[in-house]
């Protein structure tokens, strides 16, 4: 702990401007994301169209407003969204906290634009034709370009940025154990063998997978969000991160070796390893392992990942998975609404939603109707029942809605929690008091035989 409290704050790259000019670099790519987001804080629930059934009317109204074309509008809306402009509550779009904060929070800004960063994807539509698993292995491939990139420090040719690409790709196919399939026929290389330079820039079954075409997607979706350069040149195309792009990756580097430095090293494991590593840690320390976890992974495949846990038997992990979402904010938020559907996830999901959309955490448990506290409730003592102490299981029915132990055991039986029968013979054990124990315990019998 000595060792981390002394670590000298890293130093940025050698010639990256100051956080001042990086952020008025970040504010003049979200400029008209910002006019849109602003325009939306006056116009509310009327904006949230452009998304929406009525999009072109919406459309309509902010491009005369704003004299930008429909085009300019969906654009600026999308960058607006990702980078915590703007948030849609139902159909109304309120301001997000860093438009409030944008003319004088440097940090804010850059916090925006990465953010804008990070979702690269999303803002530029993959070409037509192309497999979606070889879109998302492109995506996962990626920071390896980046990487060269920044440590290249000036401009690399596109037909090595595809070299790297596919032998990315194919390190990435050999660990999921892959059997390259028939589309790698003999005749793929000699059909895609030249990228848009005219160069012989694949190697191996990249041209199979549309791999140039794909490099070109990932290239101008990054220049759109003003992370690199494409320019022509003598011997073709080639790519420059901006000052922008280069500090951005350089973050994610340093993220990646503050983490494989931390105390906890979770940020190899598993979704299920890294919440059971933070499981003893305190919130802050908890929240910095998440952080470097998230760090080292791809948002959409990390998420996916912590859902995965959260729908598992053991209750601790559920909470911890919705914790570490917390942490990931707006890019979860389609997928945590997905899952409000799911009774076991339900609550979670309520209440991460309500503090998403701006609820103080202390009083966003009054989303949740009765029985939806009580699951919770349930949920909670049996992860408390697995891994806590006993006195922390007595302790948990002062947190009980209901104001009675009889009504919790009523309504504990109604709920139909599927671990209610252990944690009420856990309680039973742990209470100290012999006449509610027994109670506890009748509780518990009724419900294994399904008794009234």
């Amino acid at each position: 702990m000595t060792t981390r409290r002394t670590r000298p704050a890293p130093r940025p790259p050698e010639g990256t401007p100051p956080r001042a000019e990086l952020a008025r670099q970040a504010r003049h790519v979200l400029a008209d994301a910002v006019r849109i987001a602003r325009w939306a804080a006056v116009e509310r629930g009327a904006v949230a169209a452009p998304s929406g059934p009525s999009a072109p009317s919406a459309q309509e109204r902010a491009a005369a407003a704003l004299d930008l074309t429909p085009g300019q509008i969906r654009a600026g809306w999308d960058r607006a969204r990702l980078a915590g402009l703007v948030e849609l509550h139902g159909d109304t779009a309120r301001p997000g906290w860093r438009l409030h904060a944008w003319d004088r929070d440097d940090s804010a800004v850059l916090r925006g634009w990465v953010a804008l960063f990070d979702a690269w994807s999303l803002v530029h539509p993959a070409p037509e034709g192309v497999e979606p698993s070889a879109v998302a292995e492109v995506v996962e491939a990626l920071p390896q370009v980046l990487s060269l990139l920044q440590l290249s420090q000036g401009p690399v040719l596109v037909p090595a940025l595809l070299d790297l690409l596919g032998q990315r790709v194919e390190e990435l196919r050999e660990e999921r154990c892959e059997v390259p399939g028939a589309e790698q026929a003999p005749e793929a290389p000699d059909t895609a063998a030249n990228g848009p330079d005219g160069a012989d820039s694949t190697g191996g079954n990249a041209g199979a997978d549309g791999l140039p075409a794909l490099l070109d997607w990932a290239l101008e979706g990054l220049a759109a969000v003003g992370a690199l350069t494409l320019d022509p040149g003598a011997e073709g195309r080639h790519a420059t991160l901006t000052p922008l792009g280069n500090w951005a990756v350089w973050v994610k580097l340093e993220q990646i070796c503050v983490a494989a430095q931390s105390p906890a090293g979770n940020i190899e494991q598993s979704a299920e390893d890294m919440l059971r590593g933070c499981a003893r840690l305190t919130p802050g320390p908890a929240r910095a392992e998440y952080r470097a976890w998230l760090a080292a992974r791809t948002l959409s495949s990390a998420v996916t990942e912590l859902l995965t846990v959260a729908r598992g038997e053991d209750a601790l992990l559920r909470g911890l998975a919705f914790e570490a979402l917390r942490v990931v904010g707006a890019p979860a938020e389609a997928e945590v609404r997905a899952t409000v559907a799911e009774p076991s996830l339900r609550p979670y999901a309520l209440l991460w939603l309500a503090e998403y959309e701006g609820a103080d955490p202390d009083d966003a448990q009054e989303v949740l109707t009765r029985e939806e506290s009580t699951w919770l409730w349930v949920d909670t003592a049996a992860a408390v029942a697995d891994h806590g102490e006993t006195e922390l299981l007595v302790r948990h029915l002062d947190s009980a809605v209901q104001g009675t132990v009889p009504a919790l055991l009523d309504e504990i039986r109604a709920v139909g929690h599927p671990r209610t029968v252990q944690v009420l013979v856990a309680l039973a054990a742990a209470h100290p008091d012999p006449a509610l124990a027994k109670a506890v315990r009748r509780a518990a019998f009724q419900v294994h035989t399904g008794g009234a």
